[in-house]
């Protein structure tokens, strides 16, 4: 059996092991593989897997042997599902890995928001605190967080994770979710969109990239916003209009954002949100603590042990 890693740098540059993968057969890892590549190094491929290579029905097709491909992520966007179910090859992602790793990385964006820690800091090394007639100066407002509330969409894993650290700093939690969750924590209150939107001072997506919530945050939610209000993304960049959100920041009609994801990644120097005022972006790294990714690996690794004994985990689409 011949197993390709398509894209294994962003997973495993060199700080984990895939000795466990290749004792299914004959392993090939690449660190990434352009689009034009793909179906010259699968196409003798049984077990294809996948971070965030595109695989389109044209490339799937050309896969002469493949019978299982495997997204090493949650989001499986990037497959053509439509293909890969007429074709019946089976698709399976890793859900719940991230999120203690990704609602750490929430809270940092929030805190940074609230206490622009980062700025404070590069201005004491710049020289500002030496030169101060006081013993202390900040140079915007500090917005404590207990009491205020933090409006969670999507309220998976990751949302849950996020939730009850928000619990633990004393906020007010809203969610909303698709489906009402049943007996939620006390502190937590389900909430429709619009409320939310309107009514949170911190709001924070945790939504899977769908045709419906493509665009999710545009000029018309960014308009429910409170002008205090501070917004969060470290789920899918495409769920946010970007022009949009980067014209409400630099109106000074939304106080701030912090992104973890973009629209496309990396992204163009054109970028709205790269030159935007009060955003910060980071580089899509929420996930990849060395914890996190060492859990990704070991429920990959149990995806293709459980599909080659006939009892598939994890399955895309969920049966």
């Amino acid at each position: 059996m011949k197993i390709v890693v398509l894209d294994g740098y962003t997973l495993n540059p060199g700080d984990l092991s895939w000795e466990k993968f290749s004792e299914f057969g004959d392993l090939q890892v690449y660190d990434r593989t352009n689009p034009e590549d793909i179906q010259k190094r699968t196409a003798d491929a049984n077990i294809v897997l996948i971070n965030k290579t595109v695989l389109t029905a044209e490339d799937i097709a050309a896969m002469n042997k493949v019978e299982y491909i495997g997204v090493l992520a949650t989001g499986v966007n990037v497959v053509d599902l439509e293909y890969t179910k007429k074709a019946g090859i089976t698709v399976t992602n890793v859900p719940g890995y991230s999120g203690s790793s990704s609602a750490q990385m929430v809270f940092a964006l929030i805190l940074e928001l609230t206490n622009r820690v980062g700025h404070h800091s590069q201005t004491v090394t710049d020289g500002k605190w030496s030169e101060s007639k006081d013993f202390c100066y900040w140079d915007y407002p500090l917005v404590e967080l207990e009491g205020i509330t933090l409006g969670i969409v999507g309220y998976g894993g990751i949302g849950k994770a996020v939730a009850r650290l928000g619990l633990a700093f004393g906020m007010n939690i809203l969610i909303y979710n698709r489906s009402v969750p049943p007996d939620l924590p006390e502190g937590i209150t389900y909430s429709d969109l619009d409320n939310l939107i309107k009514s949170s001072d911190i709001i924070s997506l945790h939504c899977p990239l769908t045709p419906q919530t493509k665009g999710m945050i545009n000029k018309d939610t960014l308009a429910q916003m409170k002008k205090t209000a501070y917004l969060v993304n470290t789920s899918r960049g495409p769920l946010i209009v970007e022009n949009d959100l980067a014209s409400f920041l630099n109106e000074g009609r939304i106080a701030g954002a912090a992104m973890d994801v973009l629209e496309k990644e990396p992204p163009e120097k054109s970028c709205p949100l790269l030159t935007a005022k009060n955003c910060y972006i980071t580089p899509h790294f929420a996930w990849a603590t060395l914890a996190s990714r060492e859990r990704l690996m070991s429920i990959a690794v149990e995806n293709i042990k459980s599909y080659l004994a006939g009892k598939p985990q994890n399955l895309v689409p969920r049966k």
